[in-house]
């Protein structure tokens, strides 16, 4: 019994909320003695009415009779304690998250106390003091409809002249601490989505409306920097950290998807201040002339950094005008720039951003469009990157005689483009990238509507000498270039058949299949661009295209005749299968398998000279790999040129029976193949002796032996009880192995063991998020010794003649595939 003398009392009763506001209404200055207390007195108030909105209303009720908003400024107001303010800014967070009464957070919002701690002059040189005051705006924000906001602002004849919670907020907004800038992010938008007509036209007019100016200043900024990145990523020796290129990519696209959200709130005149001020700023001085103009120094774009940020721009931004203005000036011939601005320099090493407009117009010297005619009507196979002078044949010639990267970067940019929904169809037909289905369509509905162009068009051949014309829509858009931007365009002469732009992007498609020094994955991107374009027949093929295509199968079929005898045909069948599914899935999705980000990391394409360089069976396996996803898309491009429909499984013949005859069968191996400890016949095998420790020799009998594709060299140590019978210790692969009789000892045998499965998974796996480095992998290596001369030789012609009969399966299943004239 007792124990009921030391029951410890009940924290949540309005007697406690009751004393500590008493406790604090008698405190007239707050000192180094008290201040414990009032910190302990303001968290508990908050753990109070957190309470007892949730049990017992009377809680609030004490609450709103004791005035203790009012008792807080007053605390905050005689307090000299950093401490207190932290704690009364993090005990009004608290309330604030936690009420859910609406009664409740309109008493909070309905006097100036809220209004009052927005605006007090924090020392906010203490940064845990800033997160704490960042936290607290975005708490009330968290409340805001539009009956809570109207109580924060300040009215004058049914015109909002003051907002103290969005102007502090975005004092902030450009913060070098990130978690910062975030909060001040997610509150505008939770003031943007409110939809209040009033907070509206407050935030789109002057001067409020710089904020979104400086934030495209902001999001330039961080741009060039990323620029500056990729630049020595691309041009010198030792590249940037790949995980800062990664934050610096992330920065990037987090502005982005915020100036899209802020877009998305649909506040008059913000979406067009935010398109407006994307192009001056960015896209018409920076990004579009260095889609053709080479870097040469820091301070201008590269091509690849161009063509990144205009996909994502494109591809995040959901902003009509933006996109089509954009594709406008892809069709338009731009003179390069003298350069940055003078602004320009001074944003490599400080994010501050200035309030300087951009101004109403750009320098005609800086952006001058015109729109060439075309003297031929035949499709021309566009080969320069030093004279294409109009943006459109400048992407092409990236893909006909770019580098990787610039490739990839490309396609990306046209792929972006014609995923984009807001774009308008006539500038997709301008731009050759129309889609084929969408062209029957537009000819279709031209014809039903009785246009004589129309029916003409839909029922002609398909030649690129076709007469269909450029619709007005491309020239609407030319015209807004040069009356809204001030961009000196001429465009006078549009009217050249897009017909032949189509022919254009498909010439540059197949002179990229046709590309030597180009990676598996980017020609993989390309046959997705080409499905897209051209999803159901070979129509728009001429006889060039055909035997182009033609012609770089047979070379990879020659190719993949030498991955039958190279150091990996017992896994090139497994390799092709996968590799079969996975193209077929890429070029038939709905959308590109890559983010555009992936094209400012270049990949390095494997060649047979690294492995002649290197001997190593891990170069050899890269170069596999990369001669079967060419192989394969090549293949598949050409059944899809002959109108059949792709196969879900790769076309090879089923394996053949084991054989009765064989080095397997008569050591008594299993079907499956060698298994460590299991037992062996030792009839056909050889003795020999290898020492995998220094000064410990050991004792083995040697066999190689295939069944079908697979192949295994195989050690077994003889047993004592079972004599010509072993216990198998040692398997490695067959294939790869080089056998070679040493010039100084004939009676050793050098092997090299190769890794039994392809070296390949953690690689592709730290590429793919291209944080960790891959480990570098080392050939193993045997070194046999027989008995004498005969024995070595006898090893050795066992070794070829397993390894003939393995690679001569795989050559029989592949051969309906290698052999098969389309």
């Amino acid at each position: 019994m007792w124990f009921s003398f030391w029951r410890s009392r009940d924290r949540f009763t309005l007697d406690e909320l009751r004393y500590f506001t008493e406790q604090l209404m008698i405190i007239e200055v707050v000192d180094d003695v008290n201040k414990g207390f009032v910190r302990e007195a303001l968290r508990s108030i908050a753990e109070l009415i957190t309470y007892g909105d949730q049990h017992d209303s009377e809680f609030f009720e004490v609450f709103m009779e004791k005035q203790i908003m009012g008792e807080f400024i007053r605390i905050l107001k005689i307090s000299k304690h950093e401490i207190v303010a932290l704690q009364l800014l993090q005990t009004m967070s608290i309330m604030i998250q936690n009420l859910k009464s609406d009664h409740s957070i309109y008493y909070l919002f309905s006097n100036e106390h809220i209004n009052f701690l927005i605006t007090y002059s924090f020392d906010f040189r203490n940064e845990e003091l800033l997160s704490y005051y960042i936290s607290f705006l975005r708490a009330i924000s968290g409340k805001l409809n539009k009956d809570t906001i109207s109580l924060l602002v300040k009215t004058e004849k049914e015109d909002i002249v003051a907002f103290p919670l969005y102007v502090q907020a975005i004092r902030f907004a450009f913060h070098e601490e990130s978690m910062i800038r975030t909060a001040v992010r997610a509150l505008t938008l939770n003031i943007y989505h409110v939809g209040d007509v009033h907070i509206n036209k407050y935030i789109a007019n002057t001067p409020h409306d710089d904020y979104f100016l400086n934030f495209v200043k902001f999001f330039r900024d961080h741009c060039i920097i990323l620029n500056g990145m990729v630049s020595s990523t691309t041009e010198s020796q030792s590249p940037e950290p790949t995980s800062s290129i990664l934050s610096a990519v992330d920065e990037v696209e987090d502005n982005l998807y915020y100036l899209n959200d802020v877009v998305s709130a649909g506040i008059p005149n913000v979406g067009m201040l935010i398109t407006d001020s994307v192009l001056k700023l960015l896209v018409f001085p920076m990004l579009l002339p260095s889609l053709r103009v080479e870097v040469s120094d820091g301070k201008k774009f590269s091509s690849v950094t161009s063509l990144y940020l205009l996909s994502c721009i494109l591809r995040i931004l959901k902003i009509k005008d933006l996109a089509n203005i954009v594709a406008a000036a892809l069709i338009c011939s731009i003179e390069p720039p003298n350069g940055f601005r003078e602004d320009h320099d001074e944003t490599h090493g400080d994010s501050h951003v200035d309030d300087e407009k951009p101004s109403g117009n750009l320098n005609s010297s800086n952006m001058i469009i015109s729109i060439p005619s075309l003297s031929s009507t035949s499709c021309v196979q566009h080969s320069c990157l030093s004279s294409a002078s109009v943006l459109r044949d400048a992407l092409i010639s990236y893909i006909t005689s770019g580098k990787d990267m610039q490739v990839v970067g490309s396609l990306s940019l046209l792929a972006t483009i014609l995923q984009a929904k807001e774009l308008d169809e006539s500038l997709l037909d301008a731009l050759g990238i129309l889609p084929q289905r969408k062209q029957h369509k537009k000819l279709l509905l031209k014809a039903l509507v009785g246009e004589d162009t129309g029916e003409e068009q839909l029922f002609a051949s398909e030649n690129c000498t076709s007469n269909d014309r450029m619709d007005g829509e491309p020239s609407i858009y030319l015209q807004r270039l040069k009356d809204q931007y001030e961009v000196s365009c001429s465009y006078q002469e549009v009217g050249e058949s897009p017909r032949i732009h189509r022919c254009l992007v498909l010439d540059a498609l197949v002179s990229l299949f046709c590309r030597k020094n180009i990676s598996a994955d980017t020609l993989w991107d390309g046959g997705w661009l080409l499905r897209q374009l051209l999803p159901y027949s070979e129509t728009m093929f001429n006889a060039h295209h055909l035997q182009s295509l033609k012609d770089s199968y047979k070379e990879c079929c020659s190719q993949l005749a030498e991955e039958q005898r190279g150091s990996w045909p017992d896994l090139l069948i497994r390799v092709m299968c996968e590799e079969w599914r996975k193209c077929k899935r890429a070029i038939e999705a709905s959308y590109p398998r890559k983010e555009p980000k992936s094209m400012l990391f270049p990949t390095k394409k494997s060649s047979s000279s690294d492995v002649i360089l290197t001997e190593s069976s891990f170069a050899a396996a890269a170069m596999m790999c990369e001669r079967v996803k060419v192989f394969v898309l090549l293949y598949q491009l050409q059944i899809f040129i002959a109108g059949r429909s792709l196969p879900d499984q790769l076309p090879i013949l089923p394996p053949a029976d084991f054989c009765e005859i064989s080095r397997a069968k008569s050591a008594g191996l299993s079907i499956l193949g060698p298994k460590l400890s299991t037992e062996m016949n030792l009839v056909v095998s050889v003795p020999c002796r290898i020492a995998f420790e220094r000064g410990k020799e050991r004792h083995f009998n040697f066999l190689a032996t295939s069944m079908g594709t697979l192949g295994w060299i195989i050690l077994a140590e003889e047993s004592p009880h079972k004599p010509g019978y072993g216990t198998i210790r040692c398997v490695a692969p067959l294939a790869g192995c080089n056998p070679k009789i040493d010039d100084n000892h004939s009676k050793w045998l050098h092997l090299r063991i190769r890794p039994p499965t392809l070296p390949l998974t953690e690689t592709a796996r730290n590429s793919s998020n291209h944080k960790l480095k891959p480990k570098l992998l080392v050939d193993g290596r045997w070194t046999l010794a027989f008995k004498d001369d005969e024995a070595c030789r006898s090893a050795f012609t066992m070794i070829h003649e397993e390894i003939d009969l393995q690679c001569s399966e795989v050559e029989r299943r592949l051969k309906p595939m290698i052999s098969e004239d389309f």
